[in-house]
């Protein structure tokens, strides 16, 4: 357990941060909403210049360069004002995915990567939006197998250029870009990446994809035949392609945490103010239990994935603040010391959104379903969020697969934790005192999760070893317990630091209610899933004991939710919107 003074939340913002959020926001709501309708039909011709247009007016106040070093013409903003950015500019929708898709993994891999005069040549013009950039992983046949791919580069007899071939798959801003981040093989077998222009012969689009929603972004087909590629434009290294696209999809799914925090506290700016302006029975709707608890729900689920996205944007700040724009290999193990927490926060957060837009739409009933109401392009954009940077399947494999490796090169004592657990059962229970402490119940409740969580990855460690890799269900399982604790401690942690230095304002009774509704319920899922998944990896006394173990860890008073569903949903109303936190 850390101390809550040890965390960054929404109510640390400085100015320069909370300058960037109202910027970002005046520029969706002025510039972006009022052409919403155009920019949804964009797909049906192909013709994306109105999202063009706007990302260059973007560039003007300076979102095209928040990532972008200044001694290159950036705005060089600290993680936190990235978040930030992310999250409001969520609101417009596919838009969003133009804008992050180029100032994200478009820029990154040559901000990261790039050689000095790649930075100087390339970096300037994608900041201020003279040029715009794509990203070409995924391809027909390889989309979560990113190493599988089969694009093939080939240096040419004069040593002079790369001969690229290949298809590229789901490329968001195909339509427009002028750049491609595009990822092949040379000589079929080293993973590697190049800078690829529009321009150069060869290079051509499909039509646009068909899409279920983020409509208003552009996504086709890149085709490669046979396009020289000068040397110069080699990212990284021959074979070392990996790392770029790797460490750009690990950045990428830190900004989705704050995109789709901004992007669900929208809808239910929306829901909140329909459920009470439509009646039935001679009464608003939002006056329903049935509907109280949506809203609650809304409420305590955003809180929750804000707490913890915000808080792992402090600690990726916290661990770069002293390091130099051009130190590389530093920045990348920064990143790499929370790959963990952005995966945990793409998975967590894209579902927290689902569900936001799914409540949403039943909120609304018949209308829900119509597209002349806002929440069904929600509905439909939403979806994406699950597929985007690894699926959420292969992020619930990367989290226990990156503790483990961890684990194994003895930089985190997995087994050690796990025999103190074994110890601690052998011992009997223990007798704690009362304690009067604000959310000592709940600070329990978060210590004994973290115990189930060891104990499930100590015993699936000692029956499989190096194959668990294989049992995907196991690991998986446990994922979704660690991402449950992850969230109630930094749920926790900001309630407790909110109620020390602000303990009569609403917004702390706010944040204390929302706190409880999810420790609550997430204390339920904590231990149906350990007996779910308990019975797989042990057997006989063995599996007795440990039921039992987890029966004494999931021991937590419960509270009265429906009551505190129903003050969050009253406080949504009362502000129209999420009451816990605005700019």
């Amino acid at each position: 357990m850390v101390s809550p003074q040890e965390v960054f939340t929404p109510e640390d913002f400085n100015d320069e941060q909370r300058m960037i959020a109202k910027t970002t926001a005046d520029f969706v709501n002025n510039e972006v909403l009022p052409n919403m309708e155009k920019l949804e039909e964009q797909y049906k011709t192909g013709d994306f210049s109105l999202t063009v247009s706007l990302l260059r007016k973007a560039a003007d106040i300076g979102l095209l360069a928040g990532d972008i070093p200044a001694k290159y013409g950036g705005l060089e903003l600290d993680k936190v004002c990235q978040m930030l950015v992310s999250e409001f500019i969520s609101r417009s929708g596919g838009f969003s995915v133009s804008l992050g898709g180029h100032t994200g993994i478009g820029t990154w891999p040559i901000t990261y990567f790039g050689t000095p005069e790649q930075k100087a040549y390339y970096l300037p013009k994608l900041g201020t939006g003279e040029w715009l950039a794509a990203y070409a992983l995924s391809e027909p046949g390889s989309g979560s197998d990113a190493l599988g791919a089969r694009a093939k580069a080939v240096l040419n007899a004069e040593g002079t250029h790369y001969i690229l071939n290949g298809t590229k798959m789901w490329i968001s801003n195909a339509g427009f870009a002028d750049i491609f981040i595009v990822f092949c093989k040379v000589d079929g077998e080293k993973f590697s990446a190049f800078i690829v222009h529009r321009d150069y012969p060869g290079v051509s689009t499909g039509k646009e994809e068909n899409k279920m929603g983020i409509h208003s972004s552009s996504t086709r087909q890149l085709i490669l035949e046979n396009v020289p590629v000068p040397k110069e434009n080699l990212l990284g290294e021959i074979g070392k392609g990996h790392l770029i696209a790797f460490n750009c999809l690990n950045l990428g799914r830190y900004k989705l945490g704050g995109g789709v925090v901004g992007g669900a506290k929208s809808i239910l700016e929306h829901t909140a103010k329909y459920v009470m302006e439509r009646k039935q029975f001679d009464r608003p709707i939002g006056s329903f239990g049935a509907i109280k608890h949506k809203i609650g729900e809304m409420v305590a689920r955003i809180y929750a994935t804000e707490s913890m996205s915000y808080r792992t944007a402090g600690l990726i700040h916290n661990i770069l603040a002293d390091v130099d724009a051009d130190d590389v290999d530093r920045i990348l193990k920064g990143i790499e010391e929370y790959a963990i927490e952005c995966s945990i926060m793409k998975v967590y957060g894209s579902e927290m959104l689902g569900y936001v837009a799914d409540e949403a739409v039943q909120s609304f009933g018949g209308y829900g379903y119509s597209e002349e109401y806002p929440v069904a392009r929600a509905y439909r954009d939403a979806r994406i969020n699950r597929i985007f940077e690894g699926t959420n399947e292969i992020n619930r494999l990367l989290i226990p697969g990156m503790l483990l490796k961890r684990s194994m090169r003895g930089e985190l004592p997995l087994m050690q934790a796990t025999q103190r657990i074994l110890d601690e059962l052998l011992a009997g229970p223990s007798f704690d005192e009362e304690d009067d402490a604000p959310l000592s119940k709940e600070r329990k409740a978060i210590v004994d999760a973290k115990k189930i969580a060891l104990l499930i990855a100590g015993i699936a460690v000692q029956k499989y070893g190096q194959k668990l890799t294989e049992e995907q269900e196991v690991l998986i399982a446990f994922s979704d317990i660690a991402m449950d604790v992850f969230a109630m401690e930094s749920s926790y942690l900001r309630a407790l630091k909110l109620h020390q230095s602000r303990p009569h304002e609403t917004t702390t009774r706010d944040a204390l209610a929302a706190t409880q509704v999810f420790i609550n319920d997430a204390v339920g899922r904590i231990e149906l899933t350990a007996r779910r998944i308990l019975p797989t990896i042990s057997e006989g006394d063995n599996l007795r004991i440990q039921l039992a173990a987890i029966k004494r860890f999931s021991k937590y008073e419960m509270v009265d939710t429906v009551r505190l569903r129903r003050y969050l949903a009253d406080r949504a109303y009362e502000v129209q919107g999420y009451p816990v936190f605005t700019i």
